[in-house]
């Protein structure tokens, strides 16, 4: 198999680096792993499903490895790129293949993408934290306005006024018992 060379240096070999330290606190940039290199292939545009699938990129990568390496050098990079070249771009020859891939890949970085930056609230999410639907001993936790009432709604506060607890006429006994004294006739 014939190894294409790529451009002096430069862009490839940097981008090689970043995708394989990718990921990996513990990588040094000498050597990737499939992980990263069907990374590489997906964010550089080299998979465009129809010539060129996941499938595809995963086979060549375990054809250019060593038989009990889990990952790929620099030159066994290189060829798998052109090995990849010749499949993606049919019409043209290895050479003019290979260079069309390597400008696919020169200068990028891996795309982190499904990171969430802002947490979004799914009606699930919003059903369930509305304080409003709360019931029982979880509705006394909070105040009319949705704010928990700390401590106070969590610690059984003694009432010692005498009255049963929900006793929704407390205090109304004194009124009815205590009338204002009458005038004799």
């Amino acid at each position: 198999m014939q190894i294409h060379s790529l451009p002096a240096g430069g862009a490839s070999t940097e981008s090689f680096r970043r995708f394989a330290i990718h990921g990996d606190t513990r990588a040094t940039g000498k050597d990737m792993n499939g992980k990263n290199w069907s990374k590489l292939c997906k964010d550089c545009g080299v998979i465009d499903g129809k010539g060129i699938t996941l499938t595809d990129v995963d086979i060549v990568f375990s054809k250019v490895k060593s038989k009990s390496a889990r990952t790929i050098t620099y030159s066994q990079f290189k060829e798998a790129l052109a090995e990849l070249a010749r499949k993606r771009f049919k019409d043209k020859s290895s050479e003019d293949a290979a260079q069309e891939v390597y400008r696919m890949i020169e200068g990028k970085s891996p795309v982190i993408s499904g990171v969430t930056v802002k947490a979004v609230a799914s009606p699930t999410v919003s059903r369930l934290t509305d304080t409003t639907k709360f019931t029982g001993s979880h509705k006394e936790r909070f105040d009319k306005t949705g704010r928990g009432k700390g401590k106070a709604g969590r610690v059984e506060v003694v009432d010692a006024s005498g009255y049963v607890s929900g006793y929704k006429h407390a205090g109304s006994y004194e009124k009815k018992v205590s009338k204002p004294p009458q005038k004799p006739m």
